[in-house]
């Protein structure tokens, strides 16, 4: 699969659009870049090269349940 960046002039905006939506959702997705989306793209490829290069750290079982249990301890009163 394929990623690829587009501009789009206004005039001509609701047009492609709507081509595209004659494909399925198999075949073509449109994602939305806003900022949310590049900063969470950003994170991940972050942690995808910690782990490629050895440096990412990792959590057993038994860490990972005492870290959640004191991350709700810490916020439940919030809820």
């Amino acid at each position: 699969m394929h990623t690829i960046k587009i501009k789009i002039h206004d005039k001509v905006y609701n047009h492609f659009l709507w081509l595209l939506s004659k494909f399925s959702k198999d075949e073509i997705e449109i994602i939305d870049e806003n900022d949310t989306f590049t900063k969470a793209q950003t994170l991940l490829q972050n942690e995808l090269n910690e782990m490629n290069e050895g440096t990412a750290s990792y959590y057993s079982i038994d860490e990972l349940e005492a870290r959640l249990e004191d991350k709700i301890k810490k916020h439940e009163d919030n809820l």
